[in-house]
């Protein structure tokens, strides 16, 4: 005991191994609903039938508990990790459902980009990088991942529908379906239990909106009754060529570093914003240690790909077990051992039906979207790229489209006030790069 407290520094940082185990059974109570949101964002984009989604549910548990230990192991903070919001609605509605590549190959992206991070972290540039994009930007692309998060909770609950003939391009479906009203049911018992400050709020309304599914008939158990092993057939399902093959070098390229802009920013908001609530961080704001934490987490995405979940990135939920106490890194090794017996729940996730992870959406997105508070969208400056960042990403179903629209106004705007001087040449490439990005087809014509 004495070489475990001196080793996660229980004295330095003023707890005990109690309060860390029950900071980590915390953070894991009010993250467990990845277990099952996750294969289904996941499984709307693939086409993938309920019973496909069980191997999803334990591979999501399976990475999230390994890297949650290793976040607690290497980097010594209270941090979990899990396949993050966003990232895996960009897997599935804009590379599969959008771009036509397979599922291995979405997850081929996610390797490279996550290689990419890592190299970046390696050689100090992702620290740089962080330094140079504005904040209003950082939290506009925030606040747009969770408009769309919201957005597609509502598709999946059936209320937001595109009606036949296809105009207008998305309306409100009128509730008179079974599925609908087990959707609202969720949507009133989410909010309730958030409102009331119920600690596992999510995982708590997704069983039960499973159990008024299953009475209501909206789902059903498989025939052969439900298993206690648990698959773990998507690991390994990557292929890093599909890429190249489906878009071409040049579009590929910019796809791979256009999905790395979105998973590069949310762990150092995270993991900031975390150290300075527990007292763990400098007084100028500055994480110490923080190059191992980003460490883990760039090698997260790598395995969430190679897994074939997605990527994994540092979740905010683990604000939840620093608030419990939680100040070293013991709380987040609990909380991954807590996710590595959940992978005996994934065989679950074969019964869960989307409208049962649809509420938890809509909530996320919510609390995503409460970060517009920190911008000031009164100020041309970042207002203008703010909104087109944060609107274009539901309105087109592609997050890279928000992020690239919301750079690319940024620099011009201050271009065109004369203020060419604070824009870091950092953002001048990027800016650039998203240029190419969008005019990649056009490009293509002379490049053949």
């Amino acid at each position: 005991m004495n070489a475990l407290a001196g080793y996660f520094k229980f004295v330095e940082r003023g707890t005990d191994i109690v309060t860390e185990t029950r900071a980590g059974l915390t953070t894991f109570m009010v993250m467990a609903y990845i277990i099952f949101v996750n294969p289904s964002i996941l499984g709307a984009g693939f086409g993938l039938k309920p019973d496909q989604l069980v191997a999803y549910a334990a591979a999501t548990a399976l990475i999230a508990g390994i890297m949650t230990i290793a976040m607690g192991v290497v980097g010594n903070y209270p941090l979990a990790l899990a396949a993050g919001l966003g990232i895996n609605a960009i897997v599935a509605f804009t590379l599969v459902a959008g771009k036509g590549l397979t599922p291995a190959g979405a997850m081929g992206v996610i390797v490279l980009e996550g290689l990419a991070i890592t190299v970046l972290v390696v050689i100090g540039l992702r620290e740089a990088i962080m330094a140079a994009v504005p904040l209003a930007l950082k939290r506009s692309i925030g606040v747009g991942i969770g408009l769309f998060i919201l957005f597609i909770g509502f598709v999946n609950g059936g209320l937001i529908i595109t009606p036949q003939g296809g105009s207008p391009i998305v309306a409100l479906s009128f509730p008179t379906q079974t599925g609908q009203f087990v959707f609202l049911l969720g949507l009133l018992i989410t909010f309730s239990l958030y409102v009331l400050k119920v600690r596992a709020a999510l995982i708590i309304s997704i069983l039960v909106t499973t159990v008024i599914a299953l009475i209501a008939g909206v789902t059903k158990l498989p025939d052969g009754g439900l298993t206690v092993t648990p698959s773990f057939s998507t690991l390994g399902n990557f292929d890093l060529g599909n890429v190249f093959s489906k878009l071409g070098l040049i579009t590929a390229l910019l796809t791979i570093f256009a999905i790395m802009l979105s998973d590069f920013f949310d762990t150092m908001g995270t993991v900031t914003g975390i150290a300075e609530e527990a007292g763990l961080a400098e007084e100028d704001g500055s994480v110490p240690g923080i190059g191992r934490v980003l460490f883990v987490d760039s090698l997260a995405a790598v395995a969430g790909g190679a897994a074939g979940i997605s990527s994994n990135t540092t979740y905010i939920e683990s604000a939840a077990g620093v608030a419990e106490g939680g100040r070293t890194g013991f709380a987040s090794v609990v909380t991954g051992v807590l996710f590595l017996l959940a992978v005996f729940l994934s065989p679950l996730a074969g019964i869960v039906p989307s409208q049962a992870t649809a509420p938890a959406l809509v909530l996320v997105g919510y609390l995503m979207f409460t970060l517009i508070q920190d911008v000031d969208v009164a100020d041309v400056e970042d207002g203008l790229p703010a909104l087109l960042t944060i609107i274009l990403m539901p309105l087109t179903y592609d997050i890279t489209v928000g992020i690239g629209a919301g750079f690319i106004s940024w620099t011009l705007i201050k271009l065109l006030k004369g203020k060419w001087g604070q824009v870091h040449w950092l953002m001048y490439a990027v800016s650039i790069s998203f240029l190419v990005y969008f005019a990649k087809d056009w490009i293509q014509t002379f490049v053949k």
